[in-house]
């Protein structure tokens, strides 16, 4: 049987799941019976992914062993982590690691979850880094890493600098810059702080960009992640206090013809092409991810 404390955790999960194994005249359950009833609290595949990753399975094992067993403390864990999702948990979180631009990383609460518009961020610097020998790149707000890191593996010869203002946040993506095997130098601090006048070809940043206050920090599992990598946190604000630091700071942190790359928000497009207009830059234009929502603005010093 299920702990009491699991059984409180996730009474649906938790109840059906004994029952099923009472009906088998077995302990514990298999992993399709799992699969089934996990599903009927969570998304199915939500449910997959976490009982794969409790039980060390694969989607095929899923379909050709259903009647694999659970031990009693996958089922317990399973119970537990069915509860965290049900709550809003974002999935990541859960499994400790999210893919993003074809590569796997580790994530924690320290960092923002991996989003698959930010890979229209790499897509534009690559382009940039085409044509630019041994590339000097700097990444704002690195959070996991997963900007310089995904730079670092599809332009080997760029030199990648990354800051960060949470020491926890650095710590997972040194991490994982040591998994994907690639050089990044790490600095902690407040945006340009720890580069002092050193200049870049390419700098690209995805800073809190949500205003303070948006209902939408409230849903879609942001309550669990880092509130400093969401919003600015200026009270009845725009939303664009980084983002009017980064751009009015970057010209001084160019080498001549380079490059700056922000990711915004989906109404925000305008006001940064202005702020990158007023700063001095160039060939101001702003790009459209795969929902089609102006996603990255940026331009090039003269």
């Amino acid at each position: 049987m299920i702990e009491s404390r699991f059984r409180t955790a996730a009474p649906a999960f938790a109840s059906e799941s004994d029952a099923a194994a009472g009906a088998c005249g077995c302990q514990p359950i298999g992993i399709g019976d799992a699969w089934r009833l996990a599903s009927r609290q969570l998304d199915r595949l939500d449910a997959r992914l976490l009982i794969e990753h409790i039980c060390g399975c694969t989607h095929a094992d899923l379909l050709a062993h259903p009647e694999k067993p659970l031990s009693g403390r996958q089922l317990a864990a399973l119970t537990a982590l069915i509860m965290r999702r049900a709550r809003g948990e974002p999935i990541a979180y859960l499994l400790g690691s999210a893919d993003f631009y074809g590569l796997r990383f580790r994530v924690s609460p320290a960092v923002l979850v991996p989003r698959p518009e930010t890979e229209l961020l790499v897509e534009l610097a690559l382009a940039q880094l085409r044509h630019r020998e041994q590339a000097k790149v700097l990444d704002l707000g690195t959070g996991s890493g997963v900007l310089a890191i995904s730079l670092a593996r599809l332009s080997p010869k760029a030199r990648l600098t990354a800051v960060d203002l949470s020491p926890a946040a650095l710590a997972v993506a040194r991490d994982n810059a040591a998994r994907h095997a690639v050089e990044v130098e790490f600095l902690l601090g407040d945006w340009f702080a720890p580069v002092g006048e050193r200049r870049f070809d390419l700098i690209v940043a995805n800073p809190p960009y949500v205003a303070d206050g948006d209902p939408h920090l409230l849903g879609d599992g942001l309550p669990f992640e880092p509130a400093i990598a969401l919003t600015d946190g200026v009270p009845d604000g725009d939303g664009l206090a980084c983002l009017r630091q980064i751009v009015g700071a970057a010209g001084a942190h160019l080498l001549p013809g380079g490059c700056l790359l922000v990711e915004h928000g989906h109404t925000q497009a305008a006001n940064v092409r202005r702020l990158l207009e007023q700063a001095g830059f160039s060939t101001v234009a702003s790009w459209r991810d795969l929902a089609g929502v102006e996603r990255v603005s940026g331009g090039g010093l003269p």
